[in-house]
């Protein structure tokens, strides 16, 4: 895979067409040196020939028609081959390390690993692993597995790729899938479709299978030449080749060697959800063959609009594009390297990649902390090293807000009052000279006081004191829960805050700071607010597994998110429904707090003031898979100044912000939550008199219906919402597709891109009415007792 500093990788698909062309014309060169020479970064062929499958199916498929001592001799002649399969000269496509150098290799697409018929599947298993060997031999790194067909047999298709793991060490393997199967959409599908996938269709058996091969790819057929669509596609549908694929890396065990060729052959949906459940998977190819292109008004390939911003989108996974066919002349301008060019100028204006190219912002910063788990700060208990302080003071966004917000407050005091700002925490001092900024924009008259418990960062602020401050600050040395100051503050200014608000104890450190303020002294932060989401990452859940012991899963971890998917959709508005927002709020701190029960000292007895939890009910409009929660705070820092990294208000409070990445809950188990579902997660935050930790649970339900009585209820008629009707087949009329149309519309959303909340109708309208929920799944209580992760106090 290409990094941030070099652009994507393009490689040729090199078909076994195209590989007989070159032994009826042989040549010198290699055809990775071929492909290299006509600027592709790779190739991708077949390992095996047309001879291979000959072969196999002459041994391994019995027909009816032939003579009895004909098959005797076919069955001999199989079990030699399945006692020590072997390949002859011919039967293959390289013989020499050099010439697989550089090559992902396609295992044979006609294997049946998800057949019915047991002796097909047995035999397709043991060629698999025979080309797997001998990939192996040559060095190869990649191979592409053919796709599932057959849905009633797709556990046994994901029990011979486990195998294979198990006995090919190092080698990537990667399942190639389109994002849903496009036989859906005819009006009258043939046996088996374009693609090769139907779900829950017989395969062939091992008497009566078919010499002609599977194609293994969606054929897309022009507006003249297919059959108009149909108007309906469930969820389930498109759903279809997602679960397929979860099925098969669950009975892996998420292997991270186990990855997804995306096959982009077939028009993307248009719904948002359906593609972000796949940008959030391990994707390592895209197969993107000419025909999906389209001409523009100078005859050159472009792809559909929504095809582009999808494969912009997944991009941040740096995978290798495949491209197929591109020498067959289907466009009337550019010629093969204008299809390069196209993959090309889409990777350099992807949004991850401008972003992380781009000076200043998060994703610049954050480079190589992308998915990566980092421990949260324990900020009462260790001291941080300069380097620490040196990372979050490159900050410029959080400093000026700061710095915004000090001056708002000054703003408002007499110009003739003497002011006195606290600063508690004050680390090397960055706060410090934003609060002296902002009393000089202001042009008051204020007292500084800097308190620091760091001994090493204590020396730098004297330093800065000698050089920078001179008079204007008074240095304080100590905890700020234990230690006088020597006059009472009107203003408190801290920077306690972690990446769920409070994570980093700071109520627990401004409830001992609170009695420096005077009975009329505000704080900066004035408040802030914990978020929550349920968070699908198959990336993250793996690296919390390295930890191989209980105590990894349940502990939060801050993470720069990347190969992640929000699950929730927007629940509904009105009153009495039980799913919130996308993101739900937790709980809130406010600070100063005027109800605390405080000692002769002005401290609090006891920390039960800052236990806090929260029940939230999501609503889940796509199929996924729960992996954790995704944590995130919001902070008002006085007035209407406020620092966030809410997934929807952050660019508007504080775009660029640096100093805070997100928290991630993870869950032991996977939990696996279908369409139209709803989550309840519970969550609390507990504490001690010397630890702070959170707890976390969650539940998944599904809504019953009951179908309309014949007779309407006297009164105004019921209203539902557009999840109403999930158990029908739900659909939006679906218009004749078009060359320039690269969408399947969304059957959850009645027009445009309106959100589910949105598509209300009367009861009489639908055929259903809801009546409640049934449980359907849920996790363990993780962290109880903090056993695993705490905050020290």
């Amino acid at each position: 895979m290409a990094s941030w500093e070099s652009p994507a990788l393009v490689a040729a698909f090199v078909s076994s067409s195209d590989l007989e062309k070159r032994l009826l014309a042989p040549q010198d060169s290699l055809i990775v040196d071929d492909a290299r020479s006509r600027t592709y970064d790779a190739v991708c062929m077949p390992l095996t020939t047309a001879k291979w499958k000959d072969r196999w199916r002459d041994m391994c498929i019995i027909s009816s028609d032939t003579a009895g001592a004909k098959n005797e001799g076919a069955e001999q002649h199989a079990e030699l081959w399945r006692a020590s399969p072997v390949f002859e000269l011919g039967e293959v496509t390289m013989t020499r390390l050099e010439e697989a150098e550089g090559v992902a290799v396609v295992i044979s697409d006609w294997l049946e690993l998800d057949a019915s018929d047991d002796w097909v599947r047995h035999d397709s298993e043991i060629a698999l692993q025979q080309e797997l060997s001998y990939a192996s031999y040559l060095d190869v790194q990649t191979a592409i597995f053919p796709p599932p067909r057959n849905r009633s047999q797709i556990a046994a298709y994901g029990r011979a790729v486990n195998s294979c793991l198990s006995r090919t060490p190092y080698m990537q393997f990667s399942i190639r899938l389109p994002i849903y199967d496009p036989s859906i959409f005819q009006s009258s599908p043939s046996p088996r479709s374009a693609f090769g996938f139907l779900p829950d269709s017989p395969s062939p058996t091992k008497s009566s299978i078919s010499s002609s091969s599977r194609p293994s790819t969606p054929e897309v057929r022009t507006s003249e030449s297919r059959a108009a669509p149909s108007t309906r596609a469930s969820e389930a549908e498109l759903n279809a080749t997602w679960e397929m694929w979860d099925i098969i890396r669950t009975i892996c065990a998420y292997n991270p060697r186990l990855t997804l060729t995306l096959d982009l052959t077939p028009p993307l949906p248009s719904a948002s959800g359906v593609l972000n459940r796949w940008a959030a998977e391990p994707i390592r190819h895209l197969f993107i063959p000419a025909s999906t292109f389209i001409a523009n008004a100078k005859g050159y390939p472009v792809l559909p609009k929504g095809s582009q911003s999808f494969i912009r989108d997944v991009m941040k996974h740096r995978p290798v594009i495949i491209l197929s066919n591109t020498t067959a002349g289907l466009h009337t301008k550019g010629g093969e390297v204008a299809y390069l060019q196209y993959m090309r100028h889409l990777d350099k204006t992807s949004p991850a990649v401008v972003q992380a190219k781009t000076e200043g912002t998060v994703e610049n910063f954050g480079r190589g902390y992308q998915d990566y788990l980092q421990a949260p700060l324990q900020p009462l208990m260790d001291n941080l090293q300069g380097i620490t302080y040196q990372m979050f003071e490159q900050d410029p966004v959080k400093y000026q807000k700061y710095e915004e917000a000090v001056f708002v407050a000054l703003s408002e005091w007499p110009p003739s009052e003497r002011i006195v700002i606290c600063v508690a925490g004050a680390g090397r001092g960055p706060l410090v000279a934003r609060c002296l900024k902002a009393i000089e924009r202001a042009q008051r008259n204020a007292a500084v006081y800097a308190i620091e418990k760091n001994s090493s960062a204590y020396v730098t602020l004297q330093r800065r004191k000698a050089s920078e401050w001179k008079e204007k600050v008074d240095l304080l040395f100590g905890d700020m829960r234990l230690l006088s100051v020597p006059e009472p503050a009107d203003i408190l200014v801290s920077e306690l805050l972690g990446s769920f608000g409070d994570n980093e104890l700071s109520p627990e450190c401004l409830d001992g700071a609170m009695r420096f303020l005077k009975s009329t002294g505000i704080s900066i932060p004035s408040s802030y607010t914990a978020y929550l989401a349920p968070l699908s990452s198959s990336k993250l859940w793996n690296e919390v597994r390295t930890g191989k012991d209980e105590k990894a899963s349940e502990t939060p971890y801050v993470v720069m998110f990347q190969a992640v998917n929000i699950l929730s959709g927007h629940g509904g508005e009105a009153e009495g429904d039980r799913c919130g927002a996308q993101v739900q709020e937790c709980w809130e701190f406010e600070h100063p707090r005027r109800d605390a029960v405080l000692d002769e000292r002005g401290l609090p007895l006891t920390n039960s003031h800052n236990v806090r939890s929260a029940k939230l009910t999501f609503h889940i409009p796509h199929a996924g898979v729960l992996h954790g929660l995704a944590g995130y705070f919001e902070a008002v820092l006085y007035g209407e100044v406020g620092l966030s990294i809410h997934p929807q208000r952050k660019d508007l409070i504080s775009k660029d912000m640096l100093s805070w990445f997100p928290l991630f809950f993870p869950l032991k188990e996977p939990l696996y939550l279908p369409s139209n579902s709803e989550l309840q997660v519970s969550i609390w935050r507990q504490t001690n008199q010397r630890q702070v930790w959170y707890e976390w649970y969650a539940e998944s339900f599904l809504p019953v219906f009951r179908p309309l009585a014949e007779k309407a209820r006297p009164g105004p008629l019921p209203r539902v919402d557009g999840r109403g009707s999930f158990m029908a087949a739900a659909s939006t009329p679906f218009a004749p597709p078009s060359p320039l149309v690269d969408a399947i519309d969304n059957p959850f959303l009645a027009s445009g891109d309106r959100p589910v909340k949105e598509v209300t109708r009367r009861v009489e309208e639908v055929s259903k009415i809801e009546t409640g929920v049934v449980k359907i799944g849920q996790t363990s209580l993780h962290n109880p007792g903090g056993r695993s992760s705490w905050i020290g106090l």
